[in-house]
Order: structure tokens, then C-alpha cells, then sequence
């Protein structure tokens, strides 16, 4: 997967994030970053990469995430590999 392509997965986790009050709030905790931050900081890849890693570690959430984009269980991994921090060798 391209890293625009994953870019765009990432956004569309963060908009379906953004729907969900308690789970954007335990990200904003996780994170320290607050929800107007992380808004505006939307189109940073490596807070897109902080996203993708969020749903990963929250099989609840990343099954539906996958079941309402129509994604592969796999497909938000092959997109956290192709942004920044993906090659590190926990990812393969």
C-alpha cells in the first residue's frame, strides 16, 4: 500500500474516531493530545500513524471500523506498515 493510500485510511479512522466520544476521549488521554489538537493536526502522518496504531490495539473497534468501510481485518495493517514508523521491525 501506497502512503497516500494509507493516509487516507488513517483519516477515515480519525473522522470515525471522532464519532465516538468515550473512544476519542481514551485517544486524547493516550496520547495527551487534545481533541482540538489532534483535529488540526489531521493531516500530520505521524499522528495518522498514532491512529492506525489506536485501532489496532482495540480489535472491538478495528472490526468495526473494518465492517463499515468495507476493509480486510488485514488492510489497516498494510496501511500502519506504509506510514511513518511502519519498517520498524514490531510491524513484520
Amino acid at each position: 500500500m501506497e502512503q497516500e493510500q494509507a493516509e487516507i485510511l488513517a483519516l477515515k479512522a480519525l473522522s470515525y474516531l471522532v464519532g465516538l466520544d468515550e473512544e476519542m476521549d481514551r485517544f486524547s488521554a493516550l496520547t495527551g493530545i487534545g481533541a482540538a489538537d489532534i483535529m488540526e493536526r489531521a493531516s500530520d502522518p505521524e499522528l495518522l500513524a498514532g491512529v492506525v496504531d489506536f485501532f489496532l490495539a482495540h480489535e472491538d473497534l478495528l472490526t468495526e471500523f473494518c465492517a463499515v468501510h468495507d476493509y480486510q481485518p488485514e488492510t489497516p495493517l498494510r496501511a500502519r506498515q506504509a506510514l511513518p514508523g511502519g519498517d520498524l521491525p514490531h510491524w513484520t
